[in-house]
């Protein structure tokens, strides 16, 4: 019925979620070379996943299964869950030149008080806030305030590229991303350019699996 930039917006008669699960396909890697599967619908999609809305998983989670969770938690490790529904603009590339004449889509990001609350008591106690994907990243950066959280639930434009000043997250776990979207900006960001294209180097030439299921690396910040 309308237009916004690139997407369509359409109104239905059902519900919209019979709908996409009538006609809606996974958007999986193409070089997996197939189309979805039935098992994709469990594949594609975190064990702690809770909230529909999203259009594609926050794929970093992927690599978690339960198991793996209880043990860290075994280990000591706190977790703490935010909501961020991935948009469609997530898939677009940088159009222009100039990095920063670039806006970025918006997504709805849910930063509970529980959440909030055990982050803020980790960063106080000395502990190092690791975000898995940039999901989480963009969710946490964009309710921080002066290095802490603050309750967020709303729309978030937030577009994190070189330049940016970290305020809560001390480590990221990510798959490799798109060439020239918003995402590799992100980590460029984080850990620094160089280093960056030298992981993605490394990656190239060991045949390491790129996009939503993909491999992952652990990410440290860039220090002057």
């Amino acid at each position: 019925e309308s237009r916004r930039g690139e997407l369509f917006e359409l109104r239905f008669a059902s519900p919209v979620m019979s709908v996409l699960e009538a006609c809606g396909e996974m958007p999986l890697p193409p070089y997996l070379g197939r189309r979805a599967e039935a098992a994709d619908i469990e594949r594609y999609q975190t064990v702690y996943a809770r909230d529909p809305g999203a259009i594609a998983a926050p794929t970093a989670g992927l690599h978690f299964d339960k198991q793996m969770l209880d043990e860290t938690r075994a280990k000591g490790v706190k977790h703490a869950y935010v909501t961020l529904h991935v948009g469609a603009g997530t898939f677009q590339s940088l159009r222009k030149e100039n990095i920063d004449e670039n806006r970025l889509h918006s997504e709805r990001v849910i930063v509970s008080e529980v959440a909030m609350t055990q982050i803020n008591r980790a960063r106080d106690a000395g502990g190092r806030i690791i975000a898995v994907g940039t999901t989480a990243v963009r969710s946490l950066e964009c309710a921080a305030h002066d290095g802490h959280l603050r309750e967020f639930s709303g729309e978030t434009d937030l577009f994190i590229r070189p330049g940016y000043q970290f305020q809560c997250v001390d480590a990221v776990i990510t798959n490799f991303h798109l060439p020239q979207s918003s995402l590799l900006m992100l980590v460029a960001a984080f850990a620094g350019k160089e280093r960056i294209l030298s992981a993605y180097a490394h990656a190239v030439r060991n045949a390491y699996r790129f996009f939503s299921y993909g491999d992952s690396m652990f990410l440290t910040p860039e220090r002057d």
